[in-house]
């Protein structure tokens, strides 16, 4: 894991594991972040593969976010499962992804990640208030 200490290190990781949570906590919503040292590929079609491979699927309201990143080749993408896209429109997607693409022009990383997740969060707040008896679902874990 040489790439994942360099990329994130224990403090950075925890930052966006915080907002990951956070942002849970008020919804039923379930948000990850996967990053690649390189996109092999197109970044849209490796995120959606990445949200197969990580179950993000298999959620009760089909609610899941994954947000890709791949440092080395520059490449970012995110993908809303079914139930959150069909209440969001697309511009919602390219704006997150701008803004995040912003920051990371600067190196910013860390921020243009956890700007994405705290806005996706308020959506999927709105769309998919926590619920009395709702669990979290998946890991909230960065995937490398």
């Amino acid at each position: 894991m040489i790439f994942r200490k360099k990329i994130l290190n224990t403090s950075e990781e925890q930052i966006l594991l915080n907002s990951i949570t956070e942002a849970e906590n008020k919804t039923s919503g379930e948000i990850r972040v996967h990053i690649d040292y390189k996109a092999k590929g197109d970044a849209i079609e490796l995120c959606k593969k990445k949200f197969v491979e990580l179950n993000m699927h298999e959620t009760k309201d089909r609610n899941g976010i994954l947000f890709y990143l791949a440092v080395n080749t520059k490449s970012f993408a995110v993908w809303g499962d079914e139930g959150i896209h069909e209440k969001v429109s697309q511009s919602f997607w390219d704006t997150i992804t701008q803004s995040a693409i912003m920051h990371f022009k600067n190196q910013n990383y860390i921020s243009g990640l956890e700007s994405a997740i705290n806005s996706c969060g308020e959506q999927l707040k709105n769309h998919f208030p926590i619920q009395a008896n709702d669990k979290n679902e998946l890991t909230n874990d960065i995937s490398y």
